[in-house]
């Protein structure tokens, strides 16, 4: 699969300029992801999928994010959903992939609207912003409170079918232009009661999916799966940075020195390790926590709380550490970079719009580590 993947890349790369253009993936990027198998690789094996571990999927979408940020942003958060729907009740998953598994899901899980209990499920109505890849979707999971007598009685994912949105094009950004993540409209649709999952149960390992779908990748918390496809697209745009500016040093003549050679320039070997350094470290983060967790659910084992934790303290301080490194090495890059169509300043722009997402908020995943290493109790779902 790897391979597959990363034989894609020179083509991905090409069609980055065209992705912003676009403002959402060229067609030619959806379809070669689709016959790689990428959309498989979390997907279950009664309908078809891989079940691989987490680690392989995940270093597909760094790859893919160095050559083109948004396409391994939207392959990732597009990928990841066919691991949240395997949660769902079986039917939720019938209704979906019954008819054709490789369908398509994208989300918006910030809760911009909600449910009202109606005789056999909900009555939904919000409007979901930043929708990455919908204009590859044929479903949608939205998230939003369950209104009970006019009060919250529970949160939970809602899943609802192309044909009961639509998505209104408010994408206009200076990153991540071509991920497309536009606003779904929901008015008035019925939601049936197996097509909603609360995020509670999904975070006691109760979820209804879990009774059909029992391999180890199942029991990987949700705290760790979402937020890190988050994060890693992000370290594989450092990479790109990283790749990218060391072959333009390695030619680059610097005329404000008298025609010195870039690369001859000891502050920028400096700058070059430190950085290489530090997305190394960022990966080896993310990546080791991801196979820490695997084996355990490998071994039948619980994820512990303080391994959650920590794979969340880890993934915000990795996106911390990419950041700093794509902007140390855009500063050494000279105003060449600056040129429209340069891979650096690209994926500089394409890094900080990802950094804004909400997964990406350090301080309140710090504030969780540190009140559960002082024995306070931890309250969030995203852990």
């Amino acid at each position: 699969m790897l391979g597959r993947v990363r034989a894609m890349l020179p083509a991905v790369r090409a069609r980055a300029d065209e992705a912003e253009e676009l403002r959402v993936l060229p067609q030619a990027t959806i379809d070669e992801l689709q016959e790689a198998g990428f959309f498989r690789l979390l997907q279950p094996a009664q309908w078809g999928g891989l079940e691989s571990d987490p680690v392989t999927f995940y270093t597909a979408v760094r790859d893919l994010a160095g050559a083109c940020g948004s396409t391994g942003w939207v392959a990732g958060i597009v990928g990841v959903h066919n691991w949240h729907l395997a949660l769902f009740p079986q039917q939720a998953q019938q209704d979906v992939w019954g008819a054709d598994p490789d369908v398509r899901i994208s989300s918006s899980y910030a809760p911009m609207g909600s449910g009202e209990v109606v005789d056999g499920g909900y009555k939904v109505n919000g409007a979901w912003a930043w929708s990455s890849g919908s204009a590859h979707a044929d479903w949608a999971v939205v998230g939003g409170p369950v209104i009970k007598d006019g009060r919250a009685v529970d949160f939970v994912s809602y899943l609802i079918p192309r044909s009961d949105y639509r998505i209104d094009d408010v994408w206009h950004v200076v990153g991540l232009k071509g991920t497309g993540s536009n606003t779904l409209v929901v008015e008035d649709a019925f939601v049936p009661a197996h097509r909603a999952l609360s995020f509670k149960q999904m975070t006691d390992y109760a979820a209804p999916g879990l009774e059909v779908n029992t391999a180890p990748l199942y029991r990987m918390p949700w705290g760790t799966i979402h937020p890190t496809v988050i994060s890693t697209p992000i370290v594989g745009m450092a990479y790109g940075v990283y790749d990218a500016h060391v072959e333009h040093q390695g030619t680059r003549v610097r005329a404000a020195y008298a025609g010195e050679q870039a690369k001859d320039d000891p502050f920028a070997k400096v700058r070059v390790a430190e950085a290489a350094s530090d997305i190394d470290a960022a990966w080896r983060q993310l990546s080791g926590n991801l196979a820490d967790e695997y084996a355990c659910v490998l071994g039948g084992e619980t994820v512990s709380m303080g391994m959650r934790l920590t794979a969340r303290r880890d993934q915000v301080r990795a996106t911390a550490r990419a950041i700093a490194s794509i902007d140390r090495l855009f500063e050494s890059s000279g105003a060449t970079a600056l040129q429209s169509g340069t891979v650096i300043q690209r994926l500089w722009r394409d890094a900080h719009a990802g950094r804004v997402h909400a997964a990406n908020d350090a301080e309140r995943a710090y504030v969780m580590y540190g009140g559960a290493e002082f024995g306070l109790p931890v309250n969030d779902s995203m852990v």
